[in-house]
């Protein structure tokens, strides 16, 4: 793998601090000199690192204000937006945006599927909500999360559709990081098992409309699950 550029590097580390909650929407990040001595480069590499920023619509300039830090609905870059929904602070409007894009993808991919899924996916189906259902009985939370993902990424690529896996690829980690965080409450494991099961019961009906419902009340049941037992926690 190539190294990054010290432009890279610089830029890289300041969005770091960003994400972290260092510098929040509306603040001034540090000016070139601080950031050149802080990470011994030149003025000039460091312009270039602030230039990356703001192409992205990550920091904006002010002449003569400084740099500020833009709210994160104005960034244009997916990778730190996902940085930011998976690694920064408790973000509520990030989680729930993200629960929305699923509901968006996941439904119609659930449609789809219904009249696509093989026999064999089905059985899949049935092994990882097997699997949920152990995990949940001895509180493997890692175990747990993992069947989950795997669930939902059988019925993308059951959907024939090669645009709908594709788009969720870049999901994943943001994913894996809330469903751990979700994950960890009794309740909602439990939920997940019950929509899981309905889910699985639909598809293999092979009916696209109780497929779609299925999956469109297991979004429903997520975000409240979300807004009761971890943004109002």
């Amino acid at each position: 793998m190539a190294r990054k550029s010290l432009v890279g590097v610089v830029a890289d580390e300041l969005l770091d601090r960003i994400v972290a909650g260092e510098f929040p929407p509306g603040t001034v990040v540090p000016g070139e000199l601080e950031l050149s001595a802080r990470h011994e480069v030149s003025r000039m590499t460091v312009r270039e690192a602030m230039k990356t920023l703001e192409a992205q619509k990550i920091l904006s300039v002010e002449r003569g204000r400084g740099t500020f830090v833009n709210p994160l609905n104005q960034w244009t870059s997916l990778e730190a937006v996902l940085r930011a929904a998976s690694e920064g602070t408790k973000d509520a409007s990030a989680a729930i945006q993200l629960i929305e894009l699923r509901r968006m993808l996941e439904t119609g991919a659930c449609e789809l599927a219904a009249g696509r899924i093989s026999d064999e996916d089905l059985e899949v189906l049935k092994d990882h909500v097997e699997q949920m259902q152990s995990a949940h009985e001895i509180n493997d939370v890692a175990a747990f999360v993992e069947a989950d993902l795997a669930f939902h990424d059988v019925i993308l690529h059951a959907s024939g559709n090669v645009f709908v896996a594709v788009l969720f690829e870049p999901l994943h980690r943001v994913l894996e990081a809330r469903r751990t965080q979700t994950s960890a409450v009794p309740e909602i494991q439990e939920h997940a098992i019950k929509h899981h099961r309905s889910i699985t019961t639909a598809l293999e009906s092979r009916t696209a409309n109780d497929a779609r419902l299925a999956m469109d009340e297991h979004m429903q049941q997520t975000l409240d699950d979300l807004k009761t037992y971890v943004l109002e926690a």
